[in-house]
């Protein structure tokens, strides 16, 4: 994240937005609404053109800056980039484009995976276009360049936890097939570079076994969150979140009040971005 250089009365945080390409950015919101309570949130899932991680990077940049131009058209203080896919291909654009502070998912990741890591061996899963794009190989060896690091494209998880598939033989088969070439290199951590993959965490965990790390990304970010409060200083403003999506409400409404614990979700559908 860059921060942008402005007075830092008129720069303090009183509304954060953010976006997914669905349900995914969910999973940073639960740890937000845990770790920062008394905010006020705006949340826009572009499940009408999900997912992103079949698209090509300037179709996704092209997704991402109407996302966030919805979002800043919403009066947002602090814009989280709640998807790899779209920060891998997005992030640098919407920080050069934007008069408001971008946070993604890379960075808060990789730091944790630094951190855990045991044997410098970390695996990374992701869409298609996040592994393609190797962003997570050329930020972990930014740091350590004698880092071993394999990845691994698991593009049947977004559709799977999109249709409510977050358990079940179904899903370890799949567990199995995309999980097995980190088990075998010896992985010691493992980045889940999708945030909709944390709704996969349990079953993942139980395939890799105790002994290995699964990182996502969301505490993090809520970490990064935090600290830019800290250091701008936060409006006083009632703890409330609002959803926007741009497909279908009545099954997104049902799937994310089950992924936040049930809490009721009342999305608002637009018509376009």
């Amino acid at each position: 994240m860059r921060a942008k250089t402005c007075d830092m009365e008129s720069s303090r945080i009183g509304s954060i937005g953010l976006f997914d390409s669905g349900l995914g950015g969910l999973t940073v919101l639960r740890e937000l609404h845990r770790s920062l309570p008394a905010q006020r949130y705006v949340y826009l899932g572009d499940s009408a053109r999900a997912p992103y991680g079949t698209k090509g990077r300037e179709t996704i940049v092209r997704y991402a800056r109407e996302c966030a131009g919805f979002l800043v058209a919403q009066s947002v203080d602090l814009i989280i980039v709640a998807c790899n896919t779209a920060s891998a291909a997005a992030l640098s654009v919407l920080e050069d484009e934007l008069s408001v502070p971008v946070i993604g998912t890379i960075e808060p990741a990789v730091r944790a995976a630094l951190e855990s890591t045991r044997g410098g061996v970390i695996g990374v899963v992701g869409t298609n276009s996040t592994v393609a794009s190797e962003v997570y190989e050329q930020a972990l060896h930014e740091h350590d360049p004698h880092l071993t690091v394999v990845s691994q494209p698991c593009p049947l998880f977004v559709p799977l936890v999109e249709a409510g598939m977050v358990s079940g033989e179904i899903v370890d088969k799949f567990i199995e097939l995309y999980f097995f070439p980190l088990k075998a290199r010896g992985v010691d951590t493992v980045i889940l570079g999708c945030t909709h993959y944390p709704l996969l965490l349990g079953s993942i965990q139980e395939y890799l076994g105790p002994k290995v790390s699964v990182v996502e990304c969301s505490r993090a970010i809520a970490r990064d969150v935090q600290g830019l409060l800290d250091q701008r200083g936060a409006v006083s403003a009632d703890s409330e979140t609002t959803y926007f999506v741009t497909d279908e409400v009545s099954r997104f409404n049902y799937l994310a009040s089950a992924f936040l614990g049930d809490q009721r979700v009342k999305a608002v559908r637009i018509e376009s971005l």
